[in-house]
């Protein structure tokens, strides 16, 4: 049987095009398919009462990996949240090659393509499971956008001169009402995106947890929480609020929300499968995309200190 690869790449950076010929061609070597899927803008959809926009992707529909090994991207943590959009339903491993800064969800830098190779054509790499959610959001009674994340959910303000009133909502009781710049509900893997950026801590991926974080709420108890697995969230838009929200998924997806709008949020059952090729521990992930000071420390005899 015909092995099969799907490459995303980012379309605007100037490095992408060569390293991504460079690495299709030494698969096609060795008898492995490649077929490179272009970067595609991220969808903006309205919440309307007229009609229901469920689980839109902006995944075209001739793209389907159902039959591919791995999801590689070329790119930064943006455009392997792309591949994710692919590789999610598919239940397909992704795989990121980081040409960002960061990269906090890539397993390999630009200049290990030989390696990359090499660990694909040998099938040197296992899969990871990384816990999603699935997001509602919700306008005078009904359901009128179904979206996912790998990252976040976040319910933020769409005005920058008021704050957004929201009440937040766990496991069907209330819990606070906040005037804030937003909300964000967030995966383990998301705690070191947005949520890390406001305030949130870093959950170990293999955590199974959620994640509460309210930016920059004026309130006395406005604290991060982090929620058990089964937890259920939801965050309303107060009918009297004067500012509308916008609630996004990862970044990439946009749903307007307007006064009265309530956004409800659970663990997915659908994980995104991320392939990894080594073992390390995430102490060492965290040390390396975040350039920590570790200088000093020795350890338990035996041990290297980490890059």
């Amino acid at each position: 049987m015909t092995r099969r690869v799907m490459l995303v790449t980012h379309p605007s950076r100037p490095e992408a095009p060569d390293l991504a010929k460079a690495f299709a061609e030494r698969l096609e070597a060795h008898g492995i398919e490649v077929e490179t899927v272009p970067e595609a803008e991220p969808t903006h959809e309205v919440v309307s009462t007229d009609a229901i926009a469920a689980q839109k992707s902006p995944v075209p529909p001739h793209v389907d990996a159902t039959d591919c090994e791995l999801v590689v991207v070329f790119g930064g943590d943006g455009t392997i949240l792309r591949g994710a959009e692919i590789a999610r339903p598919a239940v397909t491993p992704l795989l990121g090659v980081n040409l960002g800064r960061v990269g906090f969800l890539a397993e390999a830098e630009r200049e290990d393509v030989d390696a990359i190779v090499t660990h694909i054509v040998e099938r040197e790499y296992h899969v990871e499971e990384r816990m999603t959610l699935e997001v509602d959001v919700l306008h005078e009674g009904r359901v009128v956008c179904s979206n996912w994340a790998l990252n976040e959910a976040s319910v933020e303000k769409s005005a920058r001169e008021r704050m957004l009133e929201v009440a937040v909502e766990v496991d069907g009781r209330p819990l606070s009402t906040w005037g804030c710049d937003g909300v964000v509900m967030a995966t383990p893997t998301g705690s070191t995106a947005y949520a890390f950026s406001g305030g949130g801590p870093v959950v170990w991926p293999d955590v199974e947890a959620l994640l509460l974080v309210p930016i920059s709420a004026h309130a006395l108890f406005a604290r991060p929480l982090v929620l058990g697995p089964d937890t259920e969230l939801a965050v309303e838009v107060v009918p009297h609020s004067y500012v509308t929200g916008v609630m996004w998924c990862d970044g990439r997806r946009t749903v307007e929300l307007p006064p009265g709008a309530r956004i409800e949020v659970r663990r997915s059952r659908t994980p995104v499968l991320l392939a990894r090729f080594t073992r390390a521990p995430f102490a060492d992930r965290l040390v390396a995309k975040f350039a920590l000071p570790v200088g000093g420390w020795r350890g338990p005899v035996g041990r290297k200190t980490p890059p």
